[in-house]
């Protein structure tokens, strides 16, 4: 299995369950893995054949400044679906985190992985 990785992209969005969070945008940080084979891009050079990491930050990112979810989970749940059914991924890895949610730590977050390897 080939995998196509995106590290480190910075969002802000309306995020959280407290009251001033749902007034403020936040910052959030999402890592993906996304499977997907490469031969034929590989083969032929040919951007048309790969998956277009520029365009899968675009819609992750406008799809994230656009939510307004209060838990990372229903946001890391929306992501993988969105990117399976969008970007024709069959399996991936979603990393959301939450840089200084918590005093003392540099951040929070969750991790799922969906689909078949």
């Amino acid at each position: 299995m080939d995998i196509v990785y995106i590290r480190d992209l910075e969002v802000k969005t309306v995020i959280g369950v407290y009251d001033w969070e749902r007034e403020i945008r936040q910052p959030v940080t999402v890592d993906l893995d996304l499977a997907h084979d490469i031969r034929q891009g590989a083969a032929t050079d040919d951007v048309a054949h790969v998956l277009d990491y520029k365009q899968v930050c675009l819609r992750v990112s406008d799809y994230i400044e656009r939510s307004r979810c209060k838990l990372l989970e229903t946001l890391a749940e929306e992501l993988a679906a969105l990117l399976m059914r969008e970007f024709g991924v069959p399996w991936l890895r979603v990393k959301i985190g939450k840089p200084a949610a918590l005093t003392g730590a540099k951040a929070v977050g969750v991790i799922i992985e969906r689909g078949q390897r």
